[in-house]
């Protein structure tokens, strides 16, 4: 019996850094910078939104794009093209200031991402199931939680240095550097598999799988909101940038173990329960984000939002696999594009309704319904027992 020649560690290991790279700084380093380049360049909450939607324009296509067969066999260096490229995107963002670049920019960041996050994991799972060891995905999906949390450290470092949003771009960058160097090194094979030349069937009809996939699409307008926004809704009512930089911070330390957690509730009950149960959680924090007053909301919008955004990720795709068993990328492909464009929709109708309002308040609790929905759906995706 062939045995592997890494070890699955290793791999989870350069998948949480790939994703620290790809989602963590690329994705969502743009929420802690945001209100400062609402401040210095005057950009409206719609404005702010539609470049936020921009980026998830570009995962939705890179996702789109990736379900298809050409990148068979060149998976890693795809991956690693996809980094470099996140890396050089990220820290171009601190050398433009208008709208037209902005938009290009973000929009190839989201292409990358979705690469990253499409062909990435397609390597680190297929280790890991060679290996026995799949509860090292939580390590591979761990890496969004601590690019978070390293993006709101190098923030809070930014602040204390009284620089502005143009240094913040640039220092991102070159964290992204320092991680795709270590990529490299690490990620030493593509997937196991990866010269066959087979080629997946489509997906199966069943209506477990279409719900899936509907509750994905409504999980990611639900979650991003408050994910884009919470340190604009911080800055807005008024609070020091050092506590910007904490509700941030407390958002991906908690999304760091969160999927060990999950994973346990999933074990429990099954995997659309703790789906559905997270995404419940994840809409009351959401609601607390701007429903409860002083210090205590926000805070607990960013311990909840990272406490719970990664598991329906996770868990969806692990559902999603159960149902399509034979077509792995494709339906990974497919959930990612239904996410994606949540995404793009959520962030536009809250820019919109931010400024009709004058608060985030009313795009923020509609997402929590949003939320609700989805945990909804999932919950009725469980297949039924004969």
């Amino acid at each position: 019996m062939e045995q592997p020649t890494s070890s699955p560690l290793r791999f989870a290991v350069a998948g949480m850094i790939s994703l620290a790279v790809a989602m963590g700084i690329g994705r969502f380093v743009y929420t802690p910078i945001l209100p400062g380049m609402m401040e210095e360049l005057e950009l409206s909450a719609s404005n702010a939104g539609l470049i936020a939607s921009a980026n998830y324009l570009g995962y939705l296509v890179g996702a789109l794009v990736a379900a298809g067969g050409w990148a068979h066999g060149r998976e890693r260096m795809v991956v690693f093209g996809a980094l470099a490229a996140s890396t050089i995107l990220v820290a171009l963002m601190g050398a433009v200031e208008t709208m037209t670049p902005f938009l290009v920019i973000r929009f190839l960041a989201g292409v990358a991402s979705a690469f990253v996050m499409v062909f990435m994991t397609s390597i680190v799972f297929s280790h890991l199931a060679r290996s026995g060891r799949a509860g090292f995905e939580a390590v591979h999906f761990g890496g969004v939680g601590i690019g978070i949390a390293g993006s709101s450290i190098l923030m809070a470092a930014i602040v204390t240095i009284h620089a502005g949003w143009t240094a913040a771009w640039f220092w991102s960058g070159a964290l992204s550097l320092a991680g795709f160097v270590l990529v490299v090194l690490l990620a030493n094979e593509g997937p196991v598999g990866g010269a066959n030349s087979k080629r997946e069937p489509a997906l199966p009809r069943n209506a477990s799988l279409a719900k899936i996939i509907l509750s994905y699409g409504l999980f990611g307008f639900g979650y991003v909101i408050t994910a884009t926004f919470i340190v604009a809704i911080v800055r807005q009512s008024g609070e020091s940038r050092v506590f910007e930089a904490m509700v941030w911070l407390a958002t991906g330390l908690t999304a760091v173990p969160s999927l060990f957690v999950w994973q346990r509730v999933a074990r429990r009950s099954n995997v659309y329960s703790a789906y559905a149960i997270a995404c419940l959680v994840e809409a009351v924090g959401v609601a607390a984000s701007v429903a409860v007053t002083g210090r205590i909301g926000p805070l607990a919008g960013g311990i909840l939002l990272g406490a719970t955004f990664m598991a329906p990720t996770a868990l969806g795709i692990q559902a999603a696999r159960q149902l399509a068993p034979l077509s792995t990328r494709k339906v990974f492909a497919i959930m990612t594009a239904a996410f994606g464009l949540g995404q793009i929709i959520g962030p536009i109708v809250a820019g919109i309704l931010a400024e009709w309002s004058g608060s985030f308040f009313v795009p923020s609790m509609l997402a929590a319904g949003v939320l609700v929905l989805s945990a909804a759906a999932a919950w009725s995706a469980a297949p039924k027992s004969p």
